[in-house]
């Protein structure tokens, strides 16, 4: 989860409580870096996704999804990205 500034940590802190109670691992990048660095780093590390998260995510209570497969997959909703992430696992076992 890549919060773009410091007022996004709450937010960014309760999607991973959510996403962790679903079963998906997460880490929250608290970094005060810029969103490209912070994105950049995550693909070098072969994260499969990246949430991005700034106001409109934060009004909306969505996030913006980033693929290592696919790349920007745009807006979602936190509970459609949920179900996204469980159907995949689901299909790989």
């Amino acid at each position: 989860i890549l919060p773009i500034v410091d007022k996004h940590f709450d937010y960014a802190k309760s999607v991973a409580q959510k996403l962790i109670e679903n079963g998906i691992r997460v880490e929250v990048d608290y970094r005060n870096e810029k969103v490209g660095y912070k994105i950049r780093e995550a693909q070098l590390e072969k994260v499969p996704y990246m949430l991005v998260i700034g106001d409109k995510e934060m009004e909306n209570l969505a996030v913006a999804v980033r693929s290592r497969k696919d790349g920007d997959l745009g807006p979602m909703s936190l509970d459609d990205f949920v179900n996204k992430i469980v159907e995949e696992d689901r299909q790989k076992k």
